[in-house]
């Protein structure tokens, strides 16, 4: 299915008319203020998906957007850090994880801590890599859970 494309923001979406926020804002204005290593260690997470394929990245009023189809990562920009969200299937591990949010069927939602590009290590890119494979599968290609 071709994705569907707001008519204000021009953003695209999996499903017609899905809740957002039109409102467009330069990425580097989340940088603004903020220590001086977060958007390096920003271009080398956006490389990392870059890396993946096909993805769009945008910038919303809270958090940078990583979308394939579907958005399958995010970067909200802290003071002296990068709260970096990947949707998976299953919870991970990662060394500078800060909290993993759990969906149920949805998936699970893991946020790593990023301060410097030498901390998107291979085991982020892996995290990233996951999380593009399931946005780009579509509701077909992810493993749902059987009630109990």
């Amino acid at each position: 299915m071709p994705l569907w494309t707001c008519p204000k923001c021009r953003h695209q979406f999996a499903t017609r008319n899905l809740w957002h926020s039109c409102v467009r804002v330069p990425i580097s204005a989340h940088f603004q203020g903020r220590a001086a290593a977060l958007e390096p260690a920003f271009q080398s997470l956006a490389r990392a998906a870059e890396a993946c394929g096909p993805v769009t990245i945008y910038a919303q009023k809270t958090r940078i957007v990583i979308q394939a189809r579907v958005r399958f990562a995010s970067v909200v920009v802290r003071a002296g850090f990068l709260d970096v969200g990947v949707w998976l299937g299953q919870p991970a591990t990662h060394a500078r994880l800060i909290r993993t949010e759990d969906f149920g069927t949805l998936g699970h939602y893991v946020h790593v801590r990023v301060e410097r590009p030498r901390e998107v290590d291979a085991a982020l890119r892996r995290l990233i890599h996951r999380a593009y494979r399931r946005a780009i599968a579509g509701p077909a290609g992810r493993r749902r859970r059987t009630p109990r």
